[in-house]
C-alpha cells in the first residue's frame, strides 16, 4: 500500500513538472516536434501523412484527434504518454522484484534528454511506452501480444526494425533452448510464431497501397537523406553515445546505472532489459560512426529505450545516494532544459506573430499561401505545410523557386535557422518582389539559466521578420 501511494506521489510531481514546462516552453529545441504536429493536424486532409516514412502510421494518426485542438493539447498527450510509460515501468519493476520499485518513475523522468522530450511532440516517447508493454506483456508470459505489440514499433519509429531483429532472435533463441523439453510441434509453432513481428510493417503496406494504389510507395517516398552511406548528417566517433551517457542516463544516475547493467548481464529476468538498452546503443554508435541512413548522433534517440535505462538503474541504485542523487538530478534537468537556446526562438515568434495580427493591415491582407523558415511559425498561422514549397539547401534552387511564388504569399522568416537550412535571408526575398512588413530584433534568455556569453545557455541573438508579395510584385 505505502509502495502505491509513494507512486502516485511520484506520478503527481512528475505530472506538476510537466505541465509547468509546458506552460513555460511554447517549442521544443529541435524543429521535429512542431513538424510532426503540423504532420498529425493536416494529416487526414493528406492522407499521405498518415502512412509517411518520416512521419510514422501509428505516431500520426494517435495525434491526429488531439492536434486539432492545438499545439498544446498535441504536448498534454505526450505528458499522458510520458507518465503512463512510468507506471509501466513501475509494473514491470515490481514483477522483476527490484526493490523500491517506484523510483521508477523519477529514474525514468529525470533522465535529461527524457525531460526534455516528455513535453514535445516527438515520436520517441510512444516508442517507449509501446517498448515497456511489450516487455511488460512478454516477462509477464503473454508472448504472442508481447510479439504483436513489438511488431507495431517500426510504425512509430525506425528503431523498430532493429528491435524487432533483436525480439526475433531473443524469440528463437528461447524456443530453441526449449526444444527438448517441449513438443516438436510446440517449437516449430513457436519458430513460426516468431512472423507475427512483421505484422506492424504488413499493416503499414497495405494502408499506403489502399490510400495510394502503389505497392511500393513506402520505397518511393523514402526521405533523401536516409541513404545506406549517405552521411547527410556527418560521422561521429564509435564512442560518441558513450560520451553522451550523462544526457541518456542522468549525470548523477550514471554509476548506479553502470552498476544496473553490470548486475542485469549475469541475471536471466535482467537480461532481457540490459539486451534491449545495448542493442540500441551499439546499433546507434554504429550508424552514427559511419554515417548510414542520415543517423545525427542525437541523445534523444534513447528515450526510445527509456524505461530499459531506468530500470538498469533502479538495479543498481543504492540507498545511501537515493535522495541526493534525485535532487541534484532534478536540478540538472531544470537546467538542462533552461539552457536549450533554440527552443527560445517560438517566444520570439510568438511575439512578432501576435504584433502582426494585432495590426490593421492583417486585417486587409489577402493570404494564399505561407511560406516560413521554423515550424512553430506555421503552427501559430495554423496553416497547412502543404502549402510550404520545396525549398531545400540548394540555394539557386530555392532563389528559382521565391521568385516563381504568388502574389499574396507572406514569408515568416528569422535570421538563423532560415540562412542555415536554405540559404536564404530577409535580403533574397525583398530582392524576389517582397515587401518587409514587420521585423524585429530579439534578445533571448532563458528563464532560470542566464549566462553571459554566447552558445549553449547564454544569450540567444535572433531576428525574425514578416514578408508578404502584394500583387504586380515580381
Amino acid at each position: 500500500m505505502h509502495e502505491n501511494r509513494r507512486t502516485t506521489l511520484w506520478m503527481l510531481a512528475m505530472l506538476v513538472c510537466g505541465a509547468a514546462a509546458i506552460a513555460l516552453y511554447p517549442d521544443a529545441d529541435q524543429q521535429d516536434s512542431g513538424y510532426h504536429f503540423l504532420f498529425a493536424r493536416w494529416g487526414w486532409n493528406h492522407p499521405e501523412y498518415l502512412v509517411s516514412v518520416w512521419a510514422r502510421p501509428l505516431f500520426t494518426v494517435l495525434y491526429s484527434l488531439p492536434a486539432q485542438a492545438g499545439y498544446t493539447a498535441a504536448r498534454v498527450l505526450t505528458l499522458l504518454i510520458a507518465l503512463l510509460t512510468a507506471w509501466q515501468s513501475v509494473r514491470v519493476a515490481q514483477h522483476l522484484g527490484l526493490e523500491r520499485p517506484e523510483l521508477a518513475v523519477p529514474l525514468l523522468f529525470l533522465q535529461p534528454v527524457f525531460w526534455e522530450l516528455s513535453t514535445g511532440v516527438f515520436t520517441e516517447t510512444l516508442f517507449a511506452l509501446i517498448l515497456i508493454i511489450a516487455l511488460r506483456l512478454h516477462l509477464t508470459g503473454r508472448i504472442t501480444a508481447a510479439m504483436l505489440a513489438a511488431s507495431t514499433l517500426i510504425l512509430v519509429r525506425p528503431e523498430g526494425f532493429f528491435l524487432g531483429i533483436f525480439w526475433g532472435c531473443w524469440r528463437l533463441g528461447s524456443v530453441i533452448s526449449h526444444w527438448k523439453e517441449a513438443s516438436r510441434e510446440a517449437c516449430w509453432r513457436g519458430i513460426l510464431g516468431i512472423g507475427l513481428l512483421a505484422t506492424g510493417f504488413l499493416a503499414w503496406w497495405s494502408a499506403a497501397l489502399l490510400m495510394t494504389g502503389d505497392p511500393l510507395w513506402i520505397l518511393h517516398h523514402w526521405p533523401p537523406d536516409w541513404q545506406a552511406t549517405g552521411q547527410a548528417n556527418g560521422v561521429g566517433p564509435i564512442w560518441w553515445y558513450t560520451a553522451l551517457l550523462p544526457l541518456i542516463v542522468g549525470p548523477f544516475f550514471l554509476p548506479q546505472f553502470i552498476g544496473g547493467v553490470r548486475r542485469s548481464l549475469p541475471d536471466r529476468r535482467l537480461l532481457p532489459v540490459a539486451a534491449t538498452f545495448l542493442t540500441l546503443f551499439v546499433i546507434h554508435s554504429l550508424l552514427y560512426a559511419r554515417g548510414w541512413f542520415g543517423a545525427a548522433g542525437y541523445a534523444r534517440y534513447f528515450v526510445c529505450v527509456a524505461p530499459a535505462t531506468a530500470l538498469l538503474t533502479l538495479r543498481g541504485w543504492s540507498r545511501r545516494l537515493a535522495i541526493p542523487a534525485i535532487l541534484l538530478e532534478v536540478i540538472f534537468c531544470i537546467g538542462y532544459n533552461d539552457a536549450l537556446i533554440h527552443g527560445r526562438d517560438a517566444i520570439a515568434a510568438t511575439d512578432l506573430h501576435r504584433q502582426f495580427v494585432r495590426s490593421p493591415q492583417w486585417q486587409s491582407l489577402p493570404v494564399s499561401r505561407l511560406v516560413c523558415s521554423q515550424a512553430y511559425m506555421r503552427i501559430l498561422f495554423d496553416r497547412d505545410h502543404w502549402e510550404m514549397p520545396a525549398l531545400s539547401g540548394d540555394r539557386q534552387q530555392n532563389l528559382a523557386i521565391l521568385r516563381q511564388l504568388p502574389p499574396e504569399t507572406i514569408v515568416f522568416w528569422d535570421d538563423e535557422t532560415g540562412p542555415k537550412w536554405y540559404k536564404l535571408d530577409t535580403g533574397d526575398f525583398r530582392a524576389a518582389g517582397f515587401e518587409l512588413l514587420l521585423s524585429h530584433q530579439y534578445q533571448l534568455e532563458g528563464r532560470f539559466v542566464r549566462l553571459p556569453r554566447l552558445g549553449f545557455g547564454g544569450v540567444r541573438q535572433q531576428s525574425m521578420s514578416i514578408l508578404y508579395k502584394r500583387q504586380g510584385r515580381h
